[in-house]
């Protein structure tokens, strides 16, 4: 197989996901980050700065990039700053691949506020669920729409074909990722347990006990090499979600049970983590050192405010996968075993202290 993929982000939860997904599927997998935070047995690693064309242009000359994965983003104050960072980002990337290598597809990873809205706008004019890839784009500025439109552009110039990926919540094995609610709740769920606190559900009554989704990484690393190969899905925008539906008022049952903590009474309405947990770095010191854990603070891993985003929405939100079904794509992950499947490799990492 002549295929060699450069994974943008690769040490992110969707980028490291893509990039074991590639391996699997027999692909030289080259991957690129700011910098060296950890490395993925496997993978190539290049470093570069994506909002420097030229950085990225010596990373991967004579590296022979077939398909790009971009899966990297910046977090900005105000939406237009997300647009002019987050765009150049990815259009630095294209150009720099574009020019030396024979590109001959690209998959960008986006998200569930292609529907909703980006954060300042958020919910304001939600699109109606389940979320369909052939609903309007909404009338606020986002920076998945500049990134698209980017990506369409290059793409057509260079020759080369495309696909977008609209996962909803990612659940998956990432250290230090700004948007992973599965190991938040896991820092969440082991603080609750070392203090004898409740281990209450911190959103809104909308998310409690309306139906929603979520995306397991290892299954979006499945859908995004399916895309790139699959000949009916070129130029085409697919939602990511693990196949099924729950609401938190079960799901949260067995979280908790995943993380051996007792489940708190819901109040009735959100109590943000973020507000909750100021001193969960000073609990987890003790952790670390109780359970001879990895040296990192409560704050390294787990993303307070982004959980909260989540678990605060104020509309339902759920996404439709028949477009993929119809194109062949027939994988499935059960939501319940998302998360435990990653307490488990938590606890295997010695991330998260053991349950015995």
């Amino acid at each position: 197989m002549d295929r060699t993929a450069l994974v943008v982000g690769v040490t992110g939860i969707a980028g490291y996901n893509i990039a074991q997904a590639l391996l699997a599927d027999g692909w030289r997998v080259v991957g690129l980050s700011r910098s060296a935070r950890y490395t993925i047995p496997g993978v190539e690693h290049v470093y570069a700065d994506v909002m420097d064309t030229d950085s990225v242009a010596a990373a991967v000359t004579g590296k022979g990039v077939t398909h790009l994965f971009f899966a990297t983003w910046s977090r900005q104050e105000t939406e237009a700053e997300n647009c002019a960072v987050n765009g150049a980002m990815l259009s630095n990337t294209l150009t720099a691949v574009g020019d030396t290598s024979t590109l001959q597809h690209a998959v960008l990873v986006t998200g569930l506020k292609h529907y909703l809205g980006p954060f300042e706008s958020y919910g304001k004019a939600p699109a109606d669920t389940p979320f369909r890839e052939s609903q309007d784009r909404l009338r606020f500025q986002n920076f998945y729409y500049e990134q698209e439109d980017i990506l369409f552009a290059a793409a057509e110039k260079g020759g080369y074909t495309w696909s977008v990926h609209r996962p909803h919540t990612m659940i998956g094995f990432a250290l230090g990722n700004v948007m992973n609610m599965g190991v938040t709740l896991a820092v969440y769920g082991a603080i609750c347990r070392a203090t004898d606190e409740p281990f209450v559900f911190p959103g809104s009554t909308e998310q409690y006990n309306g139906i929603t989704d979520l995306t397991d990484a290892r299954l979006l690393g499945r859908h995004a090499v399916w895309s790139a190969t699959e000949p009916s899905a070129r130029n085409q925008a697919f939602n990511t979600t693990n196949g099924d539906v729950f609401r938190w008022r079960q799901l949260w049952q067995r979280v908790a049970a995943g993380l051996g903590v007792q489940v708190g009474e819901y109040p009735g309405h959100p109590t943000p983590l973020e507000q909750r947990l100021a001193h969960a770095d000073e609990v987890w010191a003790r952790l670390v050192e109780q359970y001879d854990l990895q040296p990192y603070r409560a704050s390294d891993l787990a993303s307070w405010w982004h959980t909260d985003a989540d678990l605060g929405r104020e509309m339902e939100t759920f996404a439709d996968m028949s477009k993929s079904r119809s194109m062949g794509f027939l994988d499935y992950q059960d939501s319940e075993h998302s998360f435990l499947d990653l307490f488990a490799t938590l606890r295997e990492h010695r991330i998260i202290p053991p349950l015995d």
